[in-house]
């Protein structure tokens, strides 16, 4: 059986560190909608890299500390 590989992230716990900051603020500050920024936090959407890298720079954070690949 193949192993199932996904992208997780830690935009959830970032956004309350930041204020609580609203999906929405996210998605401004980065140039997509709020339900983009949902589908990424739940993992039903991988964001473009530059996307990624967009959202890493908004907390300040690399992006290895907003985004993992894990291996299950």
């Amino acid at each position: 059986m193949a192993e199932r590989a996904h992208l997780a992230n830690q935009i959830r716990t970032l956004r309350f560190l930041a204020g609580e900051m609203t999906q929405a603020e996210l998605g401004e500050r980065i140039g997509v909608t709020r339900q983009t920024i949902a589908a990424i936090e739940q993992g039903k959407y991988s964001p473009t890299l530059e996307a990624a890298f967009r959202i890493a720079k908004v907390f300040g954070k690399p992006l290895e500390e907003v985004f993992q690949w894990v291996e299950e």
